[in-house]
C-alpha cells in the first residue's frame, strides 16, 4: 500500500515537473505556424520612395483598370436622370462607332502623360533599336512573347513612356487586342486614345491602308502563348501562324520581328505542361470564349512574393530589322513560307545575339513549340 502512494506521488511529481518544463519553454519560444506565415511574407519597408509608390501606383490602375471603369459605369447608372445619355453611349458602342476597326482616336497627348513614364519605369520597361525604320511604307510588327498580358508591348508601342514617336518619326503604332475589350464602357475609350484597336482582318487593313507610315503591333502568340509564360523560357506559338505575314505581303508593308526580354519574367504561373488537368481546362476555356486565363501570381502592393501585381523586373523589347515584302493581293503559300522563314532567322539572330545580356538568367533557349 505504502508502495503505491510512494509511486502514485512520484508520477504526479514527475507529471508536474514535466508540465512546468513545457510552459516555461512555450513563454519563450513563438508559436510556429504563426512565425511561418510571417517568414513566407515579405513585406515592404514603411519607408519608400515617393517616386516608386507612384510606379506601383501607375501598374496597379492599368492592371485593375477593367473593373474600375465597370464599377464607375455602374455607379454612373445609378442615377436615372442619366439613362438617356448612357443608352445613347451604349447605342454609339455597339451600333454606330466603328473606331477599333479603323484605326482608333489615338491621341498623342493622352500617350505622353507622366503616368505612363511611372507605368514603364516600374520594370523598367525600354526598347532597343536595330536600325531605323523610314515612313515611306506601312509596318507589321510582331511582338514575341506573349506573356501573360504583354506589359512591354503596352509600354513600348501603346505608350510613349519609352520614346517610340521620337525614335522612329513618321510612324503612328496601333496595337491590336481583342475585339471584345471594346465593349467594355469607359475603359474602351481609354485604350482607343492609346491607339490601341482590335486584332481583326478588317482592323488590319483598314489600317495598313492608310499608306506608308501606319503601323499595326500584333502580339502573334496570342492566347495559347501565355499559357507557355513561365519565367526564364522563351516557348513561342509561332509556326502555324501566317495570317499576319499574308497581311503584311497583301499591303506591301515591312515585317518587324520584336522580341521582349523579360516579358515571361514578371509572374509566376502555375505548372500547366500537356497533359495535365489545369491545361486541359484551360484551352477548353480558350475554345469557347476565345482567350484564356493563366493561373499566375506575382507580389503584392504591400509584399513583395504575394499577390497579383507584376514583379519588378526589366523587360527590353528589341526591335529587330525589317523584312520587306513584295505587295502582292494574292499571295501563294511558297511565299508566304519563305517570308515566314527570313521573320524566324532574324527573330533567332535578336535572341542569339541579346541572350547573354537580357536573359542571363534563362533556363533554356527560344523554341519555337507550336
Amino acid at each position: 500500500m505504502d508502495a503505491g502512494r510512494a509511486f502514485s506521488s512520484a508520477s504526479r511529481s514527475l507529471s508536474s515537473s514535466s508540465l512546468k518544463d513545457k510552459l516555461s519553454k512555450l513563454s519563450t519560444t513563438p508559436l510556429r505556424p504563426v512565425a511561418a506565415h510571417a517568414a513566407k511574407i515579405d513585406f515592404v519597408p514603411s519607408k519608400i520612395p515617393r517616386k516608386r509608390r507612384l510606379q506601383m501606383l501607375a501598374v496597379a490602375v492599368w492592371s485593375s483598370l477593367i473593373p474600375i471603369t465597370t464599377f464607375l459605369f455602374l455607379i454612373v447608372c445609378s442615377f436615372p436622370p442619366l439613362w438617356p445619355f448612357i443608352a445613347a453611349y451604349l447605342a454609339w458602342i455597339h451600333w454606330i462607332d466603328k473606331s477599333p476597326e479603323h484605326g482608333g482616336r489615338i491621341s498623342p497627348w493622352f500617350r505622353s502623360v507622366r503616368f505612363w513614364r511611372y507605368f514603364a519605369d516600374y520594370y523598367p520597361a525600354s526598347f532597343l533599336k536595330q536600325c531605323e525604320l523610314p515612313p515611306d511604307r506601312p509596318y507589321v510588327f510582331g511582338y514575341h512573347p506573349h506573356g501573360i498580358i504583354g506589359m512591354g508591348a503596352i509600354a513600348t508601342f501603346a505608350t510613349e513612356a519609352t520614346g517610340f514617336a521620337s525614335a522612329f518619326p513618321g510612324l503612328t503604332p496601333h496595337l491590336l487586342t481583342l475585339t471584345s475589350n471594346f465593349t467594355v464602357p469607359i475603359y474602351r475609350d481609354i485604350i482607343l486614345a492609346m491607339g490601341i484597336c482590335s486584332v481583326s482582318k478588317e482592323s488590319c487593313n483598314n489600317i495598313l491602308s492608310g499608306g506608308p507610315g501606319q503601323a499595326i503591333t500584333i502580339v502573334v502568340g496570342g492566347a495559347a502563348e501565355s499559357l507557355a509564360a513561365h519565367p526564364g523560357t522563351a516557348d513561342l506559338t509561332l509556326r502555324r501562324r501566317l495570317g499576319f505575314i499574308k497581311i503584311a505581303i497583301q499591303h506591301g508593308a515591312a515585317l518587324v520581328p520584336v522580341f521582349s526580354f523579360g516579358e515571361n519574367d514578371i509572374y509566376q504561373q502555375m505548372p500547366n505542361q500537356k497533359g495535365t488537368t489545369i491545361y486541359a481546362l484551360q484551352k477548353k476555356f480558350q475554345s469557347v470564349f476565345g482567350f484564356t486565363l493563366p493561373l499566375f501570381h506575382g507580389r503584392g502592393i504591400l509584399n513583395y512574393n504575394l499577390g497579383l501585381m507584376p514583379y519588378r523586373r526589366r523587360i527590353v523589347s528589341v526591335i529587330g530589322r525589317p523584312i520587306v515584302c513584295e505587295k502582292c493581293e494574292k499571295p501563294t503559300m511558297e511565299e508566304v513560307t519563305r517570308v515566314q522563314q527570313e521573320y524566324i532567322a532574324e527573330l533567332m539572330r535578336i535572341w542569339d545575339t541579346y541572350k547573354d545580356q537580357f536573359a542571363r538568367s534563362r533556363k533554356r533557349e527560344l523554341s519555337i513549340i507550336d
